[in-house]
């Protein structure tokens, strides 16, 4: 058996970033942008009115006159160059007029036909000394740069002001999913006295995908090495191939052999860690694979610790992004010593005084969805820790 930190170093040197490819911005969302995007133009492009107000010169004080000479709204320049004792009466994102300094706030003065009259001190020293006025470049200018991202919806609004119709990306790793096994029946189907309902493949094609992957969830793989040959091939062109089941060392774990027979270089077996001790992984023809454990909660646990870092490593995100960030929390009971493998333990969070609370659940079999489905971190207990009391610092991964 390897250790977790070792098997994940192995599992990363499976993959590589992927080729880029040129999308519409608004298909971009979730898409890692490998490469910085520059903005074409500044923003503002022209100093431009912050509020709805009065252009003017000068610093006005109260009972000060002007002369009303245009109008200036969003996408609509007055043309003039502005003179002393003139206004420009403008609205919130129109351009500046030439000549003016500052924009008084429409709340700040009367208006009586072509004439307005100032009814608060302006001045430096009065109630509202600000110019209300947004620079040119102000957001940025041209040339700056949207560093690489996995991009939100606020980056695709920064994109579009820096004139970017399209987003250069990662290409979507592909990934192949199959469920092994003769007592799995797909959900809705009626299963046998000796058959049980597939239910890894859900929550981990959910989790590939929000991690940036598209999934191919393939059929169920039956335990004969013509079925599972069958079913590898039809993972032809993923990126990675993903097995659930099979993958241990019984008489009726056939998905190495089924591997082998059509090229697998196998590159580990076990991991000394619990859930999760059966993982197998290596490379078949150009794909990476990994064959997770049958056990609900150790194959989801599994993908947490090494698929999820695979699809980062195929979207070529940075290196020190792509493991799983451990959060440091107090343990909210006592907890006995740990064994010679890394313990991942289901857990609930609680507020605390300064850092959160972490409480184990006293059920912790892999085999059981619902004390997973309540769990909201992974409490990690280091291969040989001792006992632990109640308050002692430790670390954990959020689910």
């Amino acid at each position: 058996m390897i250790s977790v930190d070792a098997a994940l170093a192995r599992c990363l040197a499976l993959v590589a970033p992927l080729p880029c490819e040129d999308v519409p911005l608004a298909q971009a969302l979730g898409r890692y942008m490998p490469e910085p995007a520059r903005a074409a133009r500044d923003q503002p492009p022209f100093a431009a009115s912050a509020m709805d107000g009065y252009a003017v010169q000068g610093d006005p004080a109260a009972g000060d006159c002007f002369a009303v000479v245009g109008e200036a709204g969003a996408g609509h320049a007055w043309s003039g160059t502005l003179g002393p004792h003139q206004a420009v009466r403008i609205f919130t994102g129109a351009p500046l007029p030439l000549g003016a300094t500052r924009v008084i706030v429409q709340e700040d003065v009367t208006r009586d036909g072509d004439t307005i009259i100032i009814t608060h001190d302006t001045t430096p020293a009065g109630a509202d000394a600000a110019r209300h006025i947004r620079p040119a470049g102000q957001d940025f200018r041209r040339g700056d740069a949207l560093l690489p991202r996995r991009l939100r919806p606020n980056d695709l609004a920064l994109l579009a002001a820096m004139n970017h119709p399209l987003v250069r990306v990662t290409r979507r790793p592909i990934v192949a999913l199959i469920a092994t096994g003769d007592e799995l029946v797909m959900p809705g189907e009626t299963p046998g006295p000796d058959q049980i309902i597939a239910s890894n493949s859900f929550a981990i094609k959910a989790l590939a995908e929000e991690a940036g992957a598209e999934v191919r969830l393939l059929p169920i793989a039956r335990d004969t090495l013509p079925a599972l040959t069958t079913v590898l091939g039809l993972a032809a062109g993923a990126d990675l191939i993903l097995t659930t089941g099979g993958a241990s060392v019984g008489d009726h774990d056939l998905v190495a052999q089924a591997a082998e027979s059509i090229g697998l270089v196998r590159s580990f077996w076990t991991i000394a860690m619990r859930p999760g001790k059966p993982l197998m992984a290596g490379r078949l023809g150009p794909a990476a694979m990994l064959g997770l454990p049958g056990n609900p909660v150790s194959s989801i646990v599994c993908t947490h610790l090494f698929v999820l870092p695979m699809i980062r490593a195929l979207l070529g995100q940075p290196a020190e992004s792509l493991a799983p960030q451990p959060l440091a929390a107090r343990l909210g009971c006592d907890v006995a010593a740990n064994g010679a493998r890394a313990h991942y333990m289901r857990a609930r969070l609680s507020p605390g005084d300064g850092l959160p609370l972490i409480t184990p659940f006293d059920r912790q079999d892999s085999s059981l969805l619902t004390v997973l489905a309540q769990a909201d971190a992974l409490l990690i207990r280091p291969p040989g820790d001792g006992p632990r009391a109640k308050g002692d610092q430790v670390t954990f991964l959020p689910l």
